[in-house]
């Protein structure tokens, strides 16, 4: 079971102090935090993709590569990818790049997101974004598995013998999740792939994430990747934590009130009680998340959104401290003794390069530097020392 963190990447007022910190203040202050999770034992540090104010991770790959070399253990991830408007070659380079660089501690959450202007914004169609999940998911899986792709879709121009580089490290593709709440169809992608699931349990009861979830699990098996109960599960989550309930309701209801998403709503008890939202003392955050385990039954990966709403870095550091020393040492220990013994673990790179190698040593790609213009084949210059001489520059 891995416990971690996840940034949405928002820049908000403090509604106590009232200040706005700038966007720098935000992008270091959240380097800052990831080297704090690492530091308090936890195992995943993720960032969202956003293209819009009041957001500033719009390259999560430039992010995490900066975090990366910052850190020795943590594993990164996205807590959101956008595959619908990134452009397929552009995900499989720049995260077989980032997995190089992790040397192998990072994987992927691939999704839709929620804010539609970001569709025109790159050329696409809002109406399309299903179909545009699904195909470009199709030529990305392709990329990272084939050395030389031949593609011909409905939303991109045609591949003829592309090659992405850099190849995946030891030719293993980074292991990729699926993020949905509600579309049936990205759980079917994920169960047909043998890939990852994860839903963000955040805003709506248990019983609509549930749903999903055991839909993804039957597919899982129906596709032959293993029983129900070894498909691989996320949930997202959201807490804030103090020694006394009294206190973190107080400390937090000011950022709840004020939230950009729910704030101006229900009441912050209400909300606590018909969603996964938990305030409360370490113990209380053990007790609601040992009850997603109750309704779900066992999965691999349990991740906090701890830092939105405007609150101010050392609070989220201090959440941190609590988180680590306190609340995940003992769900590690009262989820591993309920835990399945067929349940796996979620896949790293390790045991994804064990199960395609066994003890062999995992294949190094090399690919050809004269591979030409990727259409033909053919190298342009082979021919003509002279049109050689002109593309490097040569009189």
């Amino acid at each position: 079971m891995e416990f971690g963190i996840f940034s949405v990447s928002d820049v908000t007022r403090d509604p106590v102090s009232g200040y706005t910190p700038s966007e720098a203040e935000r992008i270091t202050g959240l380097s800052r935090i990831a080297v704090h999770a690492e530091e308090v034992g936890l195992d995943v540090f993720a960032v969202g993709e956003h293209h819009n104010p009041p957001f500033f991770s719009s390259s999560p790959t430039t992010f995490l590569a900066y975090v990366a070399a910052l850190t020795k253990k943590i594993k990164l991830s996205t807590s959101t990818t956008l595959i619908t408007t990134n452009d397929p070659v552009r995900i499989a380079e720049e995260y077989a790049m980032l997995q190089h660089l992790a040397k192998g501690r990072m994987d992927l959450m691939l999704g839709r997101g929620n804010t539609a202007p970001v569709y025109p914004w790159f050329g696409k169609d809002i109406r399309s974004s299903l179909p545009l999940a699904l195909d470009n998911y199709n030529l990305l899986h392709r990329l990272w598995n084939e050395d030389v792709v031949d593609y011909d879709g409905n939303f991109r121009t045609p591949l003829q013998g592309f090659t992405s580089t850099p190849r995946p490290l030891d030719d293993v593709a980074p292991f990729v999740w699926h993020g949905s709440i509600r579309t049936p169809e990205i759980a079917e992608q994920a169960a047909y792939y043998g890939d990852g699931f994860f839903s963000n349990h955040i805003f709506a009861p248990s019983e609509h994430s549930l749903r999903l979830i055991n839909f993804y699990r039957e597919r899982f098996e129906h596709y032959g990747h293993g029983t129900k109960s070894q498909a691989i599960v996320g949930l997202g989550g959201q807490t804030f934590i103090a020694k006394k309930s009294q206190d973190a309701l107080d400390q937090f209801r000011p950022y709840f009130n004020e939230a950009p998403v729910y704030g101006h709503g229900p009441r912050m008890e209400d909300f606590m009680r018909q969603t996964p939202l938990s305030v409360g003392s370490p113990q209380e955050i053990i007790d609601k998340t040992l009850s997603f385990r109750e309704i779900f039954g066992d999965y691999q990966r349990q991740m906090f959104l701890i830092d939105h709403a405007g609150l101010p870095e050392k609070m989220v550091l201090e959440q941190l401290d609590l988180l680590g020393s306190e609340v995940i040492p003992v769900l590690r220990r009262e989820l591993a003794a309920l835990r399945g013994p067929e349940v796996p673990s979620t896949p790293t790179h390790e045991n994804l390069v064990r199960a395609k190698y066994g003890d062999a040593e995992p294949r190094q790609p090399r690919p050809n530097a004269n591979r030409g213009d990727n259409v033909t084949g053919g190298s342009p210059y082979q021919d003509s020392p002279a049109l050689r001489g002109a593309a490097f520059g040569l009189k």
